[in-house]
This record gives C-alpha cells, sequence and structure tokens, in this order.
C-alpha cells in the first residue's frame, strides 16, 4: 500500500496528506495515466528499431516485488518475442528468487545492478554482462547473485538464469553456492 500510496502522492497530485481509501479513485486514475504513463507504461513491445540499431536489453524483476507484480515483466518479455523475430538476439530476462523492488528482500539480491556488486566479481554481474554483450557480441548466460549477511559477509550466492531457464541444485555441494546449481528449462 505504500507503494501506491506515495506514487499518488508525491508523482500524481503532489499531495503529501492524500489518502487513498477516500480519493476519487477513477479522477486519480485519470491524472496518473496523463503524468506519467508516457514514461512509466512500457507496453511497447515491438523493438524491431531498437534490435535493427544493434541494441542490446536486459531485463530484471525480483519475485518478491511488492509494487510492481512480476509476471508483467514476463508478459513483456513474452510479447516483446511475439513482436518482434528473433528477440534472443538481443533481450534477456532475469527473475530473481526473493528479490524485492530492485533490490533487497530475502534472496541473493546483489548482481551488479544498482552499483551493489556480486561476489563473483565484476564479470559475474549484470551490468559486466550488458557490457560483454554490447561491447564483445557475447550473449549473457547467467548472472551470480548475492545475499549478504551482516558486516557484508556473504550468506549464500546463486545463479540467474535467463527466462525462462531456472536455477536447479546438481544434487551435491552446498545449497548456498551458486556453483552447484545449473540452468535449465522446465
Amino acid at each position: 500500500m505504500q507503494y501506491l500510496q506515495n506514487f499518488f502522492r508525491y508523482m500524481v497530485t503532489g499531495d503529501p496528506k492524500l489518502n487513498l481509501l477516500t480519493a476519487p479513485v477513477d479522477e486519480l486514475w485519470q491524472e496518473a495515466a496523463s503524468k506519467t504513463g508516457a514514461d512509466l507504461d512500457a507496453i511497447n513491445t515491438d523493438l524491431k528499431s531498437f534490435s535493427a540499431r544493434g541494441g542490446k536489453l536486459i531485463v530484471y524483476h525480483g519475485w518478491n516485488d511488492p509494487a510492481v507484480p512480476p509476471w508483467n515483466s514476463i508478459a513483456y518479455f513474452e510479447g516483446v518475442h511475439t513482436a518482434t523475430k528473433g528477440a534472443d538476439s538481443f533481450l534477456r530476462l532475469y527473475m530473481v528468487p526473493g528479490m524485492e523492488h530492485c533490490t533487497s528482500g530475502p534472496g541473493p539480491a546483489a548482481f551488479g545492478q544498482l552499483g551493489i556488486p556480486t561476489t563473483g566479481g565484476p564479470k559475474y554481474g549484470v551490468f559486466d554482462a550488458l557490457v560483454g554483450w554490447v561491447e564483445k557480441d557475447v550473449a549473457p548466460t547467467r548472472v551470480v547473485a548475492t545475499k549478504y549477511g551482516e558486516g557484508g559477509t556473504v550468506v549464500m550466492t546463486r545463479p540467474l538464469c535467463p527466462y525462462p531457464a531456472i536455477a536447479k541444485y546438481n544434487g551435491s555441494g552446498d545449497t548456498n553456492q551458486a556453483a552447484n546449481f545449473t540452468c535449465k528449462q522446465e
């Protein structure tokens, strides 16, 4: 509720005292669409011109995101594949188990996004995966995510796999180590 309320308070109306329980929902919805729709509604799945210019896109989303439903990113990813032939050549989606909105949460949520390093080093993070894809044409496979505990200690690492693949435990070794998981299609 806090994400929703803050969105309407600070991005739509500018009224920090707005009460969503008593606000005129239909009017607020229209105001939100007119003020923020062009910037926030990423609904165009036709990325042919983006692809033709050599663009590469990595999308990530936390399964525990309380602000934006994770299925939205999956629907967008699938829509791009429907609208744009050869989308695998320029698009990757990484769904992050246990991650909340952009970072944090109960799962490993540090993987090079927002300047948050992963324990595997820069070459294992999502930013460096994108740089390698753009500059060296090396398509990213798995990205390593890290869960940090008190004092920056590593609690666990886990591979993030290009959707629709998921990380599967190999059956032996420490379940808190990414090295003991393989990306597999269900």
